[in-house]
């Protein structure tokens, strides 16, 4: 299991300067005082090479042992072009003959109290020996400490995340609830990962997860496992049918937007979503689970099952066909630089889009512009833009399509 976003070929200046800067408060988390992480004298917990350099920093590699450096840099992400695949083999190639120290110049050297550490937790509540890798995310309202763990031969056992603040940490102990659950609901289409670990270690929420093989030869996805697969999660904890307004989902998310609309676009949002459930008026809808975040990145198709990870959006109640929706925006997102074209073309072929899900023709067009309401509500509650996401402003992109969609309808 890899439950990163793959970074981007390349990085602003500003993004630099914010991932260095967040690159000091891993640290800081991960080694707490009496610990060191400027290469004091003491007892040395870890050494890391930052790739690609401290300026940029995206990733944090245990230098101790080649084989455990090389796993690290291989599994950290599935590159998704060619050119980032040929960096990353140079990389291993690197650490694996022992070049790193001419392409990768800068290391953290971390002493102290071995107790004290990440590493020290992680390895008496887990009963082994393991390594630490870091990934160093780009700004993200929901950005948390992603550790892969690593055992002396180079095998990734599990992955590691952090709750740093109110979000973070609700939002990893969502996580765990959620595959705790998923572990006991019979699902078939697909593979989650297990819990390893729960629980709280200086006041930061920890999840460990075990890692799913992404590692092995990727498959064509078709459209029909991807589906059945989102038909698994959507029945795993039950359906229920009923008008929009009498529904718990709508209570919840009215509720939502009662908290955001002191801004604007929250005004709007809620403005849209009433016009919404006036359109669907009698309309009778099924209701089931959804991932919440099922993007391309967050899973992985080989040959015998479909991979999905980062199960912290996971909710029950939610109308069918959401995943659906959202796996199209972020796809559609990831292939241009229009965003707004994006949420418009997504909008476009909800009609066929949720066919499979059993959604009532008159009610998919009010499906996906709902979704896009509970998206941006999303949004606003977490104060991505505050946070420098790179979609965090939804008037540059979501907001206008919504509402004029909705006035259209």
């Amino acid at each position: 299991m890899s439950p990163v976003r793959t970074a981007p070929a390349e990085l602003t200046a500003g993004d630099a300067e914010l991932r260095t800067r967040y690159l000091a408060e891993v640290l800081g988390l991960l080694y707490p005082p009496p610990c060191r992480t400027d290469g004091s004298p003491g007892t040395p917990i870890a050494e890391y090479l930052v790739v690609p350099d401290a300026r940029r920093p995206r990733l944090l590699v245990p230098s101790t042992s080649r084989r455990v450096a090389a796993a690290a840099v291989r599994r950290y992400a599935e590159p998704q072009s060619r050119a980032a695949r040929l960096k990353r083999e140079a990389v291993v190639a690197a650490v694996r003959t022992g070049a790193s120290g001419v392409l990768l110049r800068d290391r953290i050297r971390v002493t102290g109290p071995f107790s004290e550490s990440i590493d020290g937790y992680l390895s008496e509540m887990l009963g082994r020996e393991l390594s630490v890798s870091v990934h160093i995310g780009p700004a993200r309202a929901n950005r948390k400490p992603v550790l892969q763990l690593l055992g002396p031969e180079g095998d990734t056992f599990g992955f590691g995340k952090l709750g740093t603040g109110p979000l973070t940490q609700r939002l990893v102990r969502a996580e765990s609830a959620a595959l705790t659950s998923l572990a006991g609901s019979g699902l078939t289409k697909l593979t989650v990962p297990r819990v390893l670990h729960s629980g709280k270690w200086r006041g930061l929420e920890v999840l460990v997860q075990s890692a799913l093989p992404v590692w092995l030869p990727r498959a064509p996805l078709s459209r029909r496992r991807l589906v059945a697969a989102m038909l698994d999660v959507a029945g795993c904890c039950g359906y229920s049918t009923g008008t929009l307004t009498a529904s718990g989902y709508w209570h919840e998310l009215r509720g939502r937007l009662t908290g955001v609309t002191d801004r604007a676009e929250g005004a709007s949002l809620a403005a849209a979503a009433e016009v919404l459930i006036q359109r669907a008026d009698d309309i009778i809808f099924r209701y089931g689970s959804w991932h919440g975040d099922w993007a391309p990145w967050n899973m992985a198709n080989i040959e015998d099952t479909l991979l999905v990870w980062d199960w912290e959006r996971f909710a029950s109640g939610v109308p069918l066909g959401y995943d659906a929706i959202h796996h199209e925006l972020q796809k559609r997102i990831q292939s241009t630089e229009n965003a707004q074209e994006a949420v418009e073309a997504t909008v476009r072929g909800a009609a066929e889009m949720l066919a499979p899900f059993g959604v009532p023709v008159a009610g998919r067009e009010i499906t996906a512009l709902l979704y896009l309401v509970d998206l941006a509500t999303r949004y606003l509650t977490d104060r991505q833009a505050e946070a420098g996401a790179r979609l965090g402003v939804l008037g540059t992109w979501l907001l206008p399509v919504l509402i004029r969609r909705v006035e259209e309808l």
